[in-house]
């Protein structure tokens, strides 16, 4: 790379991609919450296939732009944040559908929650406690920052796998 060649930014493709792989995620979740097969955890885990395919192609955007070379932490770092911003445009997404569009959904899950924990057989005391602990994380916040961690966990776990595959180091000696 000479003085003139400029090296492509890792935020602004990971952040183009990262808003990509939120609304594919939040159009994805909404066709789910419609069609009353959000429970399904089967398909409520495509997702995270969509997640995949969108660092994969951001990893192959930026080599793209790099000259064909990307390293190991610039991968990461792409992943990680592609991951971040799907995981907060999703969790936003979360929060305006249970607190405007659909109100009763977290009344619902809390319902259907139950009735698992009773078909564990599970005492009352003890589905008692549960709830009370899970009512705990349920607020706007929570929703929203729950995703986000939740997003940001798995999208670095799995872009350390994806950036190993992915990289192609500049040679130290060019």
């Amino acid at each position: 790379m000479n003085e003139t060649q400029t090296q492509p930014s890792v935020m602004s493709v990971a952040l183009k991609y990262g808003g990509i792989a939120g609304l594919i995620i939040i159009v994805y979740t909404l066709i789910l919450l419609v069609v009353d097969l959000s429970s399904n955890q089967w398909l409520m885990s495509v997702g995270y296939l969509i997640l995949i395919a969108l660092i994969v192609l951001a990893m192959k955007a930026y080599k793209e732009s790099n000259y064909g070379y990307m390293s190991y932490g610039q991968g990461l770092g792409i992943g990680t944040v592609v991951s971040a911003v799907a995981g907060l445009l999703g969790g936003i997404f979360m929060w305006i559908y249970t607190s405007f569009i659909d109100t009763a959904y977290m009344a619902n899950m809390m319902e259907k929650q139950i009735m698992e924990l009773e078909n564990q057989g599970m005492s009352d005391e003890q589905i008692d406690a549960a709830m009370s602990m899970a009512s705990s994380f349920q607020g706007p916040g929570m929703m929203v920052i729950g995703s986000l961690i939740g997003y940001i966990i798995v999208g670095f776990l799995l872009s350390l796998i994806i950036s190993a595959i992915m990289k192609n180091s500049r040679p130290q000696f060019e």
